[in-house]
């Protein structure tokens, strides 16, 4: 998400993440938002672009923001069986409570969905730490 000049942990103040690959985003109500592999491969579809592409166009294109929300939100729609079309992603942004709103959603649940891990400090990668340097240690050895 660096391509789009917005560090990882900015872009999760004020964003609710459910599940792992999951982020809510208040719309119309609040509305899961998930890139799954169908999610992705529509995106990859409509626009022509690569993922990469994607990444890196930013949110100055406003018809491929509509386009990343839509496919994002098809998962949500199923669950509660709704159709959604491209058509009403106009009316559910004018919902939001603000364009960054639209763009830290968006930008959590892209990197959500590539095992991105926006509320770490990095410093998490469950790997045992080292010995220290001298040898000595602060556990007691039987």
């Amino acid at each position: 998400m660096k391509a789009w000049g917005i560090s990882p942990r900015a872009i999760l103040r004020g964003v609710k993440i459910v599940k792992n690959d999951v982020v809510i985003i208040n719309l119309d109500r609040p509305r899961e938002l998930r890139y799954g592999h169908k999610a992705l491969k529509t995106l990859v579809a409509m626009t022509g672009k690569t993922l990469e592409e994607i990444e890196t166009a930013g949110f100055d294109d406003l018809e491929l923001v509509e386009k990343l929300t839509y496919c994002g939100l098809l998962s949500d729609a199923k669950q509660n069986g709704e159709t959604l079309n491209l058509n009403q992603m106009e009316d559910f942004l004018d919902c939001a409570p603000n364009y960054k709103h639209i763009i830290d959603s968006v930008t959590a649940a892209f990197a959500a969905a590539f095992g991105a891990n926006p509320e770490g400090d990095g410093g998490n990668d469950q790997q045992p730490a080292a010995e220290p340097a001298d040898g000595n240690s602060t556990s007691k050895k039987a």
